[in-house]
């Protein structure tokens, strides 16, 4: 079983797995790393950092069923273009009533708002079309949130969509391959518990060091690569 000491260690073992998409390779030119908070961005920012790529949170909120939260019957992913991605077999299950999802995804996409606020202030979202958008996470389980973002990225047109994370089980990446053009994860054991088991040090990501390593990102000099 392979264990990483913690989310920054995985971070920098996913970017050797990632190198071939530095900027300066003409055939996957300029990435933008795309990592879902909190616990995506530690991963993510070495991820960045190693491919002198900008780095942007990508926050993804589930939209639950009427009187069942934990049933998702969509999410809606921010970006330059916020978008609502629909489970359209739940919703037919389910049968929400007229205007839920509506009147859900805004409430959503206000705390969106209120989270890409304090964790980049006023700064954009950055530009994914024509760009290799990498998405990063520190695991997977079930895939579902993962699958959202990705389908949201996709709508934004980036030239080539990538999936990095450390860990994840077989049957989830199986699933995701058709949401995306590669997928890179460092190790699907087998059998699969849970993301943590898989880091000697799986300590919460608060929200100060998401907001510290983002800054850091912006302000770390890049060559030839477009600002944020």
């Amino acid at each position: 079983m392979r264990f990483f000491e913690n989310r920054r260690d995985a971070g920098r073992r996913l970017a050797q797995a990632l190198a071939l998409y530095r900027d300066n390779n003409p055939q996957h030119s300029d990435p933008v790393v795309l990592a879902l908070p909190r616990g995506g961005v530690p991963v993510g920012f070495e991820v960045a950092t190693a491919l002198d790529a900008p780095l942007d949170v990508l926050i993804v909120r589930k939209i639950g069923a009427p009187g069942y939260p934990e049933l998702g019957i969509g999410a809606v992913i921010d970006g330059n273009e916020p978008h609502l991605v629909l489970n359209e077999e739940v919703i037919r299950h389910v049968n929400p009533p007229p205007d839920y999802i509506e009147a859900e995804k805004r409430r959503q996409l206000a705390e969106i708002e209120r989270r890409r606020r304090r964790y980049v202030g006023d700064r954009p979202a950055a530009p994914v079309q024509g760009c290799t958008a990498i998405v990063v996470d520190d695991g997977i389980a079930t895939g579902g949130t993962v699958r959202a973002a990705l389908r949201g990225v996709a709508r934004l047109h980036p030239a080539r969509l990538v999936l990095a994370v450390p860990v994840a089980p077989a049957d989830s990446l199986a699933e995701l391959a058709r949401e995306c053009d590669e997928i890179v994860c460092l190790s699907t054991p087998e059998p699969f518990y849970a993301v943590g088991a898989h880091y000697r040090d799986f300590t919460q990501t608060e929200d100060d060091e998401v907001i510290r390593l983002l800054e850091q990102a912006r302000r770390t000099p890049r060559k030839g690569a477009r600002q944020q």
